[in-house]
């Protein structure tokens, strides 16, 4: 009875081993597919994280246990070696320094969420609009993307765009915009300490979000770059959304009809993402100048979007960076999705990732160089 018994639980592991892996190889897929066909895939990929650390986790156990089971998992690590390579970086993560290396320029990007307060007030949200201003200052970029941008020119409101420019020292600045017709703006936009000579944007097609693409030619010494930003589909959760995210984490009732409505979201926003990265590919494709983007992607590293995006361009993270380098505060630990590229011909000097709760994004900082 006993001999059945361990056979049944070594039959059970095994299988259960090769089904994770399995899985996992399909999340590997991700990229390379279009997640408007294949969106279960795509979902997969943003599970891909929690995939790689069951099948590490089956890896290990197998050693103690029956070494020979081990390379179940260490076969499905290697055929997924380029998903995991961009998804942790291995570089020591050493201390960021605030003096730029000579001939290096600080670019920063950063997700500002409407600098949480847009109304002219003492509450918390305008406390945490001024400590988000002191930190854009304490970072002292020659260039500052920001996503989620907002300005007002009506007096009660923050005219965060003539503040920056003035506080900061930003005199040039391109700046992508809705107006909701009440002297409101809300969009994109690159500010550089160099001056800006052309400038330009791009409207993503509908049914998704009027966002755009921002690019900026800037004259930096005796050369001349294009720096790109954007903020592409998210997934439009809304307070009650996280409250079902929990529900379905604590296992609570209706975890099937709290699913349906996250699923639904999560089918749109990677379908509408698609239409964009396709726009973004066609138009970085096209550049003239040697390119560095910038932007929130609201999408994982391992994934169509990534992928397509960034293309043969270096990722500042994984250049300089260490760990898993989330840059998105709720849902997931695992979640870096605010990126810094550059094109080859720019050499990556430092990366730092600034982990303060004041947005729901992350600040990205990286000095760089233009190589001859």
């Amino acid at each position: 009875m006993a001999s059945k018994f361990r056979l049944f639980t070594k039959r059970f592991f095994i299988v259960s081993n090769i089904l994770l892996a399995l899985v996992f190889l399909l999340s590997c897929l991700a990229p390379y597919l279009n997640p408007q066909q294949w969106w279960f895939i795509s979902f997969l990929g943003l599970g891909f994280p929690f995939l790689l650390l069951g099948v590490i986790v089956f890896m290990c156990w197998w050693l103690f246990v029956k070494k020979k089971y081990a390379l179940i998992s260490a076969v499905a690590l290697l055929l997924g070696l380029k998903s995991i390579s961009v998804f942790f970086a291995f570089h020591r993560n050493n201390s960021f320094r605030a003096e730029k290396a000579p001939h290096t320029f600080r670019i920063a990007t950063w997700n500002v969420a409407r600098f949480i307060e847009m109304k002219r007030n003492n509450n918390k949200g305008s406390q945490t609009r001024l400590r988000m201003m002191e930190q854009i200052q304490e970072q002292n970029a020659d260039i500052l993307c920001m996503q989620e941008f907002f300005t007002s020119l009506a007096p009660d409101w923050y005219a965060n765009l003539s503040y920056i420019s003035k506080h900061f020292n930003y005199p040039y600045y391109c700046f992508s915009h809705d107006d909701d017709g009440d002297k409101h703006f809300f969009g994109n936009v690159i500010f550089s300490r160099y001056p800006i000579i052309d400038s330009g944007i791009i409207r993503y097609p509908r049914p998704a979000l009027p966002e755009s693409l921002v690019h900026a030619d800037i004259k930096v010494n005796d050369d001349t770059i294009r720096v790109y930003t954007t903020h592409l589909q998210s997934l439009q959760l809304q307070p009650s959304d996280y409250e079902k995210i929990d529900r379905i984490k604590e296992g609570d009732d209706g975890i099937v009809s709290n699913s349906k409505t996250i699923f639904s979201k999560l089918r749109t926003g990677i379908s509408y993402r698609k239409l964009q990265v396709d726009v973004i590919e066609q138009v970085l494709g096209d550049s003239p100048l040697p390119m560095i983007f910038c932007g929130d992607l609201n999408d994982v590293p391992n994934s169509y979007t990534y992928f397509t995006v960034r293309g043969n361009m270096q990722d500042a993270f994984l250049k300089k960076g260490f760990g898993v380098g989330r840059t998105f505060t709720a849902l997931s630990p695992t979640l870096r999705i605010d990126y810094i590229f550059a094109e080859k011909n720019f050499r990556i000097d430092q990366f730092h990732r600034i982990v303060k709760n004041y947005s729901d994004h992350y600040m990205l900082v990286s000095d760089i160089e233009l190589t001859k």
